[in-house]
């Protein structure tokens, strides 16, 4: 998560100046790479200091490829999107990352159904990042088809590349609002929700309201499966009504109802230890509220990355601030809100952290984020 940022710098720089397509490779290449030597590694008890040194430098690969992955996906997908329904479109791409928390959830739970405890830590942890092999060749198969999108080739015909793209964009007064607005309000709250409702729920269940893990996990995928269709109907109605509408709400829904979220799903919780399946429904339910203010952050988000920034520098003023929050801010997230737990001597004390944060998100998008459906993306 540290050293995204340094791979949207590098990457986003890159995309500018040589292409969106050649991105892709480098990127799909480093990261399949990293994750296959992973499954790999020796053990500590083979190689001493050297299997978790070999573990972090495999881990900052794959952050600086996400770096570079994330935010550019989002800019060749809009560019090829054309002018109409660019939200609805684009909003598939935003499937991805709850999509691959639902198959990596499977794929454990199934190991863990099949395997021994003991077998599981002494090598079936390891299965998943053999997998991967195969998902690096069938990615980089169709990379190689993929054509560079028709935004940047009008670019290149007229040379109208940027040589220094970082350094004309923070030169640039608008283009240095517009990356601030996309880092605290976009990228910033969707982190944030994302964190707080795909990740830090099933930690809050499992570990403060002691729940099962096997029955979390199984509500966590009935969540992220509604969070699917509601993504793409977000995308949809930003089409319709405009993106900030629909982001703006997102925000101050998610201000309003984290906190009093939490607090249900650690009251109703006790009950379902004791089996009441109407209260498990009734979790169930909190989590899918919960994906639908998720869903209305991020249903629009990858079209109004590229559509905040001018052409020849679209991509680095894109993906830097983008990744910026997602891995400063969103990615430490758990880190800060247990901390803050444990500072208070309480479960949910933490939860002001990401509650500030959406407020203040809401705030600044209402009073300066523009509106950008119907943004030509050639100028």
């Amino acid at each position: 998560m540290v050293v995204r940022p340094i791979g949207a710098a590098i990457f986003g720089s890159i995309g500018d100046r040589i292409g969106r397509r050649p991105v892709f490779m480098i990127t799909i290449t480093l990261m399949g790479i990293a994750t296959v030597c992973v499954g790999f590694l020796p053990t500590y008890g083979q190689v001493g200091i050297w299997a978790p040194i070999l573990l972090v430098g495999l881990r900052l690969l794959q952050g600086l490829s996400a770096g570079g992955e994330i935010g550019g996906s989002a800019v060749y997908l809009t560019e090829h999107a054309g002018d109409s329904n660019r939200g609805f479109k684009t909003s598939f791409l935003q499937l991805m990352g709850p999509l691959g928390i639902l198959v990596s959830t499977l794929q454990i739970a199934l190991l863990q159904g099949y395997l021994t405890q003991e077998e599981f830590l002494s090598w079936g942890w390891r299965v998943p990042f053999w997998v991967s092999l195969i998902l690096l060749l069938v990615a980089f198969k169709a990379r190689m088809a993929l054509e560079e999108t028709p935004i940047y080739l009008q670019l290149s015909k007229t040379e109208a590349q940027s040589k220094n793209p970082l350094r004309d964009n923070f030169k640039d007064p608008e283009t240095r609002k517009r990356m601030f607005l996309l880092f605290f309000c976009i990228s910033a709250g969707g982190a944030v929700l994302f964190f707080c409702v795909q990740v830090y729920t099933s930690i809050f269940l499992k570990t403060s309201v002691k729940l099962p893990p096997q029955l979390v996990d199984q509500l966590s995928v009935y969540a992220t499966i509604a969070l699917l269709p509601l993504t793409i109907f977000a995308g949809w109605l930003s089409d319709k009504i405009g993106r900030k509408p629909v982001i703006v709400s997102g925000l101050i829904l998610g201000a309003t109802l984290i906190l009093p979220a939490f607090h249900l799903l650690q009251n109703i919780g006790q009950e379902v230890i004791q089996d009441s399946a109407t209260s498990k429904i009734i979790i169930t339910l909190i989590l899918i509220g919960l994906s639908a203010i998720l869903a209305l952050v991020v249903g629009p988000q990858t079209a109004l990355l590229a559509e905040l920034f001018p052409a020849k520098t679209r991509n680095s003023a894109a993906t830097l601030p983008h990744n910026l929050a997602a891995g400063w801010i969103g990615g430490l997230l758990p880190l800060i809100v247990t901390w803050l737990n444990q500072e208070w001597g309480s479960n949910l004390a933490g939860l002001w952290y990401p509650t500030i944060f959406l407020v203040s998100g809401a705030v600044v998008a209402i009073l300066y984020l523009p509106e950008t459906r119907t943004t030509n993306l050639l100028s």
